[in-house]
């Protein structure tokens, strides 16, 4: 091994050597039980974020955990179409370069385009999850829009349609003027925005006063079609049925009752506006209002808007409010904070409009989808986000599929101009089932991309055909994934998993949380804090970053990105990569098969050593089966760095150059293999670039260390050595520290008593040589209880009194002289705070937590003065 760790150099080997062998792959095997992992497909458009090397780290942990304890562990990779975003990175790079619009290519063009830029940047990502480790069964990598998963989206809309449960209607719908596509609910994001709340009067038809209401749009008033109040709202009970003028537009409405309005809020008139909010538009429909459309599909206002017509949404909201203002209707305008509606990919503010689309019906398709969960078939890790699906899954709304696109399924629907039929079909037809006539268009627009995602686990298995793959893996194991695409994907999943496939598309969902930046602050553009994790991977090495990202981090909690996090990391490769290449320095003429374990004479350290890994490795595999990854890493830090590292290899050193015989040599060379082999094993899927390349260079058997066997429990479990040895440590460390306090030069070598009972004195007897190499001793006196030493520094630490000569620590005459001016100082800043504490108008004027300071400050510096009195009188006994 080089004398320093090189990660691209270690990692690129192995990576290639990995896929080269096809140690990613799985047949079906019938022997074995099945895990099976999809991949959340990422975007063709998309770079590797941080988010993504949190998400692909946890499921690759888990893979390679699965496939080292037998399991026929598969992880199906995969990228997604994304419909929207691709499409509008298309048309901006055409743009861009060409100054055209995809109006101006034609849609068959414009998709040849689209399909170019996937073959180019689309399998990005996916080299980028190379650089990270990822162990992706390359041989079955598939794409939303491949001809496999294609068929599948194609059957299921047959199938739906043909049983009712896709219909298109008239409905209001939230509409990106800039997209030029409609959204879902869940693609519309809702933030807070400062606005304006605008009273405004509208004129009784018949002369007799006014009605006020408040408003936030007003420039949708010109497509009011009523005002409504509620039946038992006493001030309004007599204007039920009357008319009012609709100010500007000139049209008389009616004022209708419906228990939908908020009788607090304004002034509990509602204007409704049916063509242009989601409420109103379900207000209109029991009321039979008409639809007046005033804003268009590029945000402009239409020819139903009068004078108005052409303008901006916002400059017409301007000119209205001049104008009500200039008419005496414009009452009040107030501050008023409210949720407004973003599109989730370009952030415009989105506008409800009425459009014709496609919609599926939810409500029989979310009953067993609610109950798997509700039961507990499927499982939420951790259980609280069970509560939130639950909850949105009970109110669930028909899901609006349809979207004015052009790149994405083709919504497999046909339209027949000679007889006006409206089919469906799997494969593309040529003529009307009905009438015979090939005069036959299909419908325009494009699915919505989670209505492929949606079959993602059975589709890319094969589905719809009955495959082998399909029978073995299916359901799969457990879903890795974040929180916000629970209800864009995982609902959605197990929707059409429980439809289709008659079962659970997964056991277990996995929730992660968000990477912060170091502030806290959520990653994005606008704040410029987003981190390219192949930077991260080119400075610090994939492992590092890997073993940053998960450990500590509880299930479905938010971790905080910070660099010198990683850095340390990379501390903690190098560590283990000093160690080992310590250890096989020490292990060239070993051969593990000279002897077994059951015939070594252990020490008490050996024992210690082999028991701890063994606790290490229990809970390593406790934490990983309850998907706490993070804690696992955490164990197996602390146990590498700790245990292994600054206290086992230290403590065998003399063994491994041999001065205290051959057998005893060989003994420590045994247990240092094994538990350096053992753990290399248990780090693996948090660590695997770094594991494979030492691991190769110990004695071992089998190819990769990614198929060696997940380590098992071996009964080597000693509580009484560890009992043993947490004495020994303790008592090295104390002498260590009083040491440090005295500022001994860790070269000098010093004297110590230990008195202790028979019991202690005997494990003191056994490892005196051990403590007095590390503790820095050149003789150490074991002795039963008795009168103290004469100057000596002392502890005791689990019963044993320990004593070290100052004589042989410090000079006795300058230590004296320095603890004499740290007392001097400690009693004069202790004399000031009392001083001030007894100052009446102190106590009096300053602000509680001064005083309290103050007094903190003065039992620090008490406790200081006492602790050096009892030093210099130690000196002086």
């Amino acid at each position: 091994m080089k004398k320093t760790y090189d990660p691209k150099e270690v990692e690129q080997k192995w990576y290639s050597f990995w896929e080269k062998n096809g140690f990613f792959h799985a047949e079906v095997d019938e022997t074995k039980e099945p895990f099976c992992v999809v991949i959340p497909p990422p975007n063709i458009t998309g770079q590797l974020h941080l988010g993504h090397a949190l998400d692909n780290t946890y499921q690759d942990i888990m893979v390679r955990w699965r496939r080292m304890q037998g399991f026929n562990a598969v992880w199906i990779p995969g990228t997604d179409h994304a419909g929207i975003a691709t499409q509008a990175r298309v048309e901006d790079h055409i743009r861009e370069t060409e100054g055209k619009t995809r109006y101006d290519l034609g849609r068959e063009e414009f998709l040849e385009r689209t399909w170019a830029w996937k073959e180019k940047y689309g399998n990005q990502i996916l080299n980028q999850l190379k650089r990270l480790g990822a162990s992706l069964d390359w041989d079955r990598e598939r794409f939303t829009m491949d001809e496999g998963c294609s068929r599948a989206v194609r059957e299921v809309f047959v199938r739906l349609f043909e049983k009712g449960w896709i219909y298109q209607g008239n409905y209001s719908v939230h509409w990106c003027p800039v997209c030029s596509t409609t959204l879902s609910d869940i693609e519309v994001e809702h933030e807070e925005e400062a606005g304006k709340l605008y009273h405004i009067k509208y004129p009784l038809a018949d002369g007799s006063g006014f009605l006020q209401i408040a408003t936030t749009r007003p420039e949708t008033m010109l497509g009011d079609t009523a005002l409504a109040v509620h039946p038992e709202d006493e001030r309004y009970r007599e204007l039920v049925n009357k008319k009012v003028i609709v100010p500007l537009a000139e049209r008389e409405v009616p004022i209708i009752a419906d228990e939908y309005v908020d009788m607090e809020f304004g002034t509990g008139a509602l204007k409704i506006t049916p063509a242009h909010d989601r409420n109103d538009f379900e207000i209109g429909l029991r009321h039979n209002l008409p639809q007046v459309q005033v804003i268009g599909r590029d945000a402009l206002m239409t020819e139903e808007a009068g004078k108005y017509a052409g303008l901006d949404r916002y400059q017409a909201r301007e000119r209205v409010v001049e104008d009500l203002e200039k008419l005496g209707l414009l009452v009040k305008v107030e501050h008023h904070d409210h949720a407004v509606g973003h599109c989730y990919r370009c952030s415009t503010v989105v506008e409800p409009l009425v459009s014709k689309q496609w919609f599926v019906k939810m409500d029989e398709l979310a009953k067993p989808a609610i109950a798997a969960v509700e039961s507990g078939e499927i499982r939420f890790v951790p259980e609280r986000f069970s509560k939130h699906y639950l909850h949105w899954m009970r109110n669930l709304k028909d899901w609006c599929i349809s979207r004015q696109l052009w790149w994405g399924h083709r919504i497999p629907i046909w339209y027949c101009d000679d007889c006006g039929e409206t089919f469906a079909s799997v494969d593309e037809p040529t003529q009307c089932p009905k009438c015979g006539s090939e005069a036959i268009r299909q419908d325009p627009d494009v699915l919505d991309t989670w209505f492929s995602s949606a079959l993602w686990p059975f589709s890319t298995l094969g589905w719809p055909e009955k495959t082998e793959e399909l029978k073995h893996f299916y359901p799969t194991s457990v879903l890795i994934t974040g929180f916000d695409i629970i209800f864009f994907w995982v609902a959605r999943m197990i929707v059409m998993g429980y439809e289709f496939m008659g079962d659970r598309p997964f056991n277990d969902v996995l929730i992660h949380g968000l990477v912060r930046d170091a502030q806290g602050r959520k990653m994005s553009k606008s704040l410029g804090n987003g981190v390219d994790p192949i930077d991260a991977i080119d400075e610090y090495g994939a492992d590092a970053l890997r073993f940053n990202l998960v450990i500590g981090v509880a299930p479905g909690n938010d971790m905080r990105y910070i660099p010198e996090k990683v850095e340390a990391y990379r501390n903690f490769a190098n560590k283990i990569w000093n160690a080992s290449r310590f250890a096989l320095m020490n292990l060239e003429d070993f051969n593990p098969k000279k002897q077994n374990m059951g015939s070594l004479a252990l020490t008490t350290a050996d024992h210690w050593i082999l028991s701890r890994f063994e606790f290490t490795a229990k809970e390593v595999t406790r934490f990983l089966e309850r998907y706490d990854v993070g804690e696992g890493a955490r164990v197996l830090y602390e146990f590498i760095w700790s245990e292994l590292c600054d206290w086992y290899i230290e403590i065998i050193k003399p063994r491994l150059y041999g001065k205290h015989g051959e057998e005893t040599r060989y003994v420590a060379q045994y247990v240092l293999w094994y538990v350096l082999k053992e753990t290399l094993e248990l780090l693996h899927p948090y660590m695997p670039f770094i594991t494979e390349e030492i691991w190769q260079n110990l004695p071992h058997d089998g190819e990769t260390i990614m198929l060696s066997p997940w380590p098992e429990p071996a009964g080597l479990s000693s509580p009484k050595h560890e009992k043993m040895m947490n004495t020994v440590m303790a008592v090295i460390t104390e002498i260590r520290t009083l040491r440090s306090e005295k500022n001994v030069p860790p070269g000098r070598k010093i004297g110590a008593i230990c008195q202790a009972e028979p019991d202690a004195l005997e494990i003191l007897s056994e490892a005196q040589d051990v403590i007095m190499n590390l503790a820095g001793l050149e003789k150490l006196v074991l002795d039963a209880p008795g009168a103290a030493p004469e100057k000596c520094l002392s502890a005791v630490v689990e019963g044993i009194n320990i004593f070290l000569p100052l004589a042989e620590m410090v000079d006795l005459e300058e230590e004296a002289a320095r603890l004499h001016k740290e007392l001097d100082q400690a009693r004069g800043e202790l004399q000031r705070a009392e001083k001030k504490l007894q100052n009446e108008g102190f106590i009096s004027k300053a602000p509680v937590d001064v005083v309290e300071k103050e007094k903190e400050k003065a039992e620090l510096y008490r406790a200081q003065v006492a602790r050096l009195e009892a030093l210099l009188r130690e000196l002086q006994d």
